[in-house]
C-alpha cells in the first residue's frame, strides 16, 4: 500500500497554471461556465407564452441558470494518443443531445496515431471542423452562440486523415456517421468530410466541406490578427435545404485583461424553420472579456431582428414583435 502511495504521488504533481499532469505525456483541463440572463424588450414568463431566447444553442435559458462542467484528460506519446472530453451541465447536454442516456456526458472520445511527422490518423467522436464558433465557451469570445453554429453539426464520429501539405497548407478527409449520431450508426449511410486549410502566425482560413446522400454543406472559416489589439474574423456557410449566411467578428484588446467584441451575422432559414421557412434574422451581439485569473467575466448585449413578427412582446395578449434585445452576464473559469 504504502509502495502503491509512493508511486501516484510522483506521479501526480500540479503545476502553477493549475493544470493536473500525470508525468510529462498526460494532461487534465477543463472549464466551469455558469450566466444570468433576462429578456430586455419581452417577457420573461415563459411559462405563460412568452419568447424564451433566441432560437440559437446554449445559453438560452431565463434568470440564473447553469452552463457545464468540462473535463477533458489527454495523453500525448510520441506516435499515438488519445483524448477523452466528459461534460455535465444543461450546455453540455445540449451539445451531446444525439447521445443516448449512458453516453451523454461524452463530448469527445478518440484516438489517434501520427503515423508521420506530415500524415496524422484519428478515428472515435470529435467535435465538427466547420464553423467558427465551438462547444466549449472557452474557445469563444460571445458567450451567446450564432445561429450558423448551433444548426450546423456539433460532433461527428468515424475516421479522419490530416496531411500537411507544407508552406501552411493543410487537408483532411474522413469518413463519419451521420451527423451527431455520435454513439453508433443506426443507419447504413455514412458521410463523407473533407477540408483544405491555409495557417501562419496571423492566422488561418479554412474551407470545409460535408457531403452525404442528398445533403450537403459547404463552409469557409477565417481570422486573422489584423494588428496587436485587432482580430478580424468571418465565417460563411451553406446547407442544402436548411440554411445560408454569413457571421463576422471583431474584437479588440484593451489591454491584457479587458478586450471587446462585436459578432454581425445574417442567417436564411430555408428549410429548418427555427425562424420560419424562407425568413431571415440579423443577430448583432456586443461583447466585453474581463480576465481576472483563470476566471473570465462576459457582460453582453444582443439583438435579433427578424424578418416577421415572432418574438413575443407581452404574454398577456400575446403581442408580437419583430426583435428581440436579451443581456446576460456569463462566467466562465478554465483551468
Amino acid at each position: 500500500m504504502k509502495k502503491l502511495l509512493t508511486i501516484v504521488l510522483t506521479l501526480v504533481t500540479i503545476n502553477l497554471f493549475g493544470q493536473i499532469k500525470l508525468d510529462s505525456s498526460f494532461t487534465i483541463s477543463g472549464s466551469a461556465d455558469m450566466y444570468f440572463r433576462t429578456n430586455l424588450n419581452s417577457t420573461n414568463d415563459t411559462e405563460n407564452g412568452g419568447t424564451l431566447a433566441p432560437g440559437t444553442s446554449f445559453a438560452n435559458l431565463p434568470g440564473f441558470s447553469l452552463g457545464m462542467f468540462n473535463l477533458i484528460a489527454e495523453y500525448e506519446g510520441k506516435k499515438t494518443g488519445f483524448v477523452a472530453d466528459l461534460v455535465i451541465g444543461p450546455r453540455g447536454a445540449e451539445a451531446v443531445f444525439g447521445s443516448g442516456p449512458s453516453q451523454n456526458i461524452v463530448n469527445q472520445l478518440y484516438a489517434y496515431w501520427n503515423v508521420s511527422d506530415n500524415f496524422k490518423l484519428t478515428i472515435g467522436n470529435f467535435n465538427t471542423f466547420l464553423g467558427y464558433e465551438v462547444i466549449s465557451p472557452t474557445g469563444n469570445f460571445n458567450y451567446s452562440t450564432s445561429y450558423l453554429f448551433s444548426y450546423g453539426p456539433f460532433s461527428h464520429t468515424g475516421l479522419k486523415a490530416d496531411v500537411d501539405l507544407g508552406g501552411g497548407f493543410s487537408a483532411m478527409l474522413g469518413v463519419f456517421n451521420p451527423t451527431d449520431f455520435t454513439d453508433f450508426n443506426p443507419f447504413a449511410d455514412y458521410v463523407g468530410g473533407a477540408q483544405l486549410g491555409y495557417e501562419n502566425d496571423k492566422g488561418g482560413a479554412w474551407l470545409n466541406f460535408i457531403l452525404s446522400d442528398g445533403f450537403y454543406q459547404v463552409d469557409l472559416t477565417t481570422g486573422w490578427q489584423a494588428t496587436d489589439k485587432v482580430y478580424v474574423g468571418f465565417n460563411a456557410s451553406t446547407a442544402q435545404d436548411n440554411f445560408s449566411g454569413g457571421a463576422l467578428y471583431l474584437q479588440l484588446a484593451a489591454n491584457d485583461a479587458l478586450a471587446f467584441g462585436i459578432r454581425g451575422e445574417y442567417f436564411s432559414d430555408t428549410g429548418i424553420e427555427v425562424v420560419g421557412m424562407d425568413e431571415s434574422v440579423i443577430d448583432v451581439t456586443l461583447s466585453a472579456n474581463c480576465k481576472i485569473g483563470n476566471l473570465t467575466l462576459i457582460p453582453e448585449i444582443r439583438l435579433d431582428a427578424f424578418s416577421s413578427d415572432m418574438v413575443v412582446k407581452d404574454a398577456t395578449n400575446m403581442e408580437v414583435q419583430d426583435n428581440l434585445t436579451s443581456l446576460m452576464l456569463a462566467a466562465v473559469y478554465a483551468f
